[in-house]
């Protein structure tokens, strides 16, 4: 069907052009069928978002997504054009990616009447038939649907002459997915054009009305304090998105996490390892979700899994500096790099004004605490613990530090009874780097119980009685 050049070559293959909703119905059946699911990468939604994304598309529908920052909703968009057809035919050389088979625009439809079945095809890929764009209130009507060329008005064509007019993101991603990010940003004078393309297919352009009977459908996303009567979106507009999907953030540490790692960037660590043990992922993720329940931080902005992404890459970066400056073969973190997340976490949350008396670090610094006692709740059972106590309070004392190689924990575990115990319960003890991270853990969970004191003091933190 690729090499049809023509229209009376498409026809002879038996070949049937669909719409884009057809084409979006039927791929999306077919997934279905063969027991696969739609927008893979995206975790966390498959009971919630997806069943409801799975029915707009089967209906048809106009879809806007609701949600705070960091919610996904721009990679849900992009991911929708996986259920495009991989290639369709199209008019060879038109902006509009137009129908051979019923052109819309003037210049396709004179080459079709005059061309016939020698009318030249092009095909087209799935990624030329996605359009996206970021709604500000500097958008224009003629960024999205097109303005009057006046150079070509220069050449003699009247200006009432549909040849006179620059097509718009819209229009180009005729037959396709069009985005846009952030909807009630846009001007009250665009999201009325945007209402008419949808409905009533027709649009104004300088002053001259022309039909657009554009095949597309629209996905778009907003915050939902923008997405109501009170809030920067007009109502007729509203109306014309068939469905709202409500997405959310991770309900489950395990989704937390999961995205924390698929996110990472693959660096090149110059043959060391990264060995992270599961409490200190547990822990960062954890932070988010502590951040996300927090008086203190505003709810309405939302806080973005990727707070927890950039959190999981400061540690590892204090980490690795570790390894570099004492000459360790490996990158393992431990508690005492937990503060390099003050420069990544405080750039994502808004601080909620009856607590602005605190600073951003001293709302991150309780966060953490937080986050490190609810993990420790998790995986450590203090009763387990009285002889590293005892050994405590009989007058001896820890000194931990990021800065400290991982061998120097090692007279620790030797002398400290139960510590051994403690840190074989929390994983199998495989190099000096994960007895290092344990231990720490063990004493800040310790510490955070009210069994031990902990001072800090020039980047080294002691624990004692």
């Amino acid at each position: 069907m690729q090499k049809a050049r023509t229209l009376r070559e498409l026809r002879d293959s038996g070949y049937r052009i669909r719409s884009v909703r057809e084409e979006m119905r039927a791929n999306l059946l077919a997934v279905l069928e063969s027991g696969e699911r739609i927008l893979p990468g995206i975790i966390g939604f498959d009971e919630t978002v997806i069943p409801e994304l799975e029915n707009a598309i089967l209906a048809g529908h106009h879809i806007v997504l609701l949600g705070e920052r960091g919610q996904a909703k721009s990679r849900i968009l992009r991911g929708l054009v996986s259920l495009l057809d991989e290639w369709v035919p199209g008019v060879r050389g038109c902006p509009l990616n137009d129908n051979p088979e019923a052109p819309i625009c003037k210049a396709c439809r004179v080459r079709a009447e005059a061309e016939g079945d020698a009318l030249e095809i092009e095909w087209i890929d799935r990624s030329r038939r996605y359009g996206e764009k970021l709604a500000t209130p500097d958008v224009s009507m003629a960024d999205l649907v097109g303005e009057v060329d006046p150079i070509k008005v220069a050449e003699g064509r009247y200006l009432e002459d549909e040849d006179t007019i620059h097509f718009g993101l819209i229009p180009r991603t005729n037959r396709g997915i069009f985005g846009i990010n952030e909807l009630p940003d846009l001007t009250e004078k665009v999201q009325v054009g945007l209402f008419n393309l949808m409905e009533e297919k027709d649009v104004q352009i300088k002053g001259y009305k022309i039909q657009l009977p554009l095949d597309f459908v629209l996905v778009a996303s907003a915050n939902p304090e923008d997405y109501t009567s009170r809030g920067r979106i007009i109502t007729p507009l509203k109306d014309r998105f068939d469905v709202q999907v409500r997405t959310h953030y991770p309900r489950r540490i395990e989704d937390e996490i999961a995205i924390m790692e698929q996110e990472l960037p693959e660096l090149d660590r110059f043959d060391r390892p990264v060995h992270v043990a599961d409490f200190i992922k547990e822990i960062l993720a954890q932070l988010t979700f502590e951040a996300r329940e927090s008086s203190e931080v505003n709810q309405a902005s939302g806080v973005s899994v990727r707070a927890t992404i950039n959190n999981y890459e400061s540690v590892l970066s204090n980490a690795e500096k570790r390894a570099i400056r004492v000459g360790e073969n490996e990158i393992v973190p431990r508690i005492s790099d937990l503060h390099s997340v003050h420069a990544s976490m405080n750039g994502k949350i808004e601080v909620e004004y009856a607590a602005e008396e605190s600073t951003a670090d001293d709302i991150v610094d309780r966060l953490l605490d937080r986050a490190v006692l609810a993990v420790f709740d998790r995986r450590v059972s203090v009763d387990d613990l009285g002889s590293v106590v005892e050994h405590f309070e009989s007058g001896w004392g820890a000194e931990v530090g990021d800065e400290l190689r991982s061998e120097d924990y090692a007279d620790g575990v030797k002398h400290i009874p139960g510590l051994r115990d403690a840190i074989y319960k929390l994983g199998p003890i495989e190099s000096p780097g994960f007895i290092a991270a344990a231990s720490e853990f063990v004493f800040e969970g310790l510490h955070l119980k009210e069994k031990l004191n902990r001072t800090r003091e020039r980047g080294r933190t002691s624990y004692g009685i």
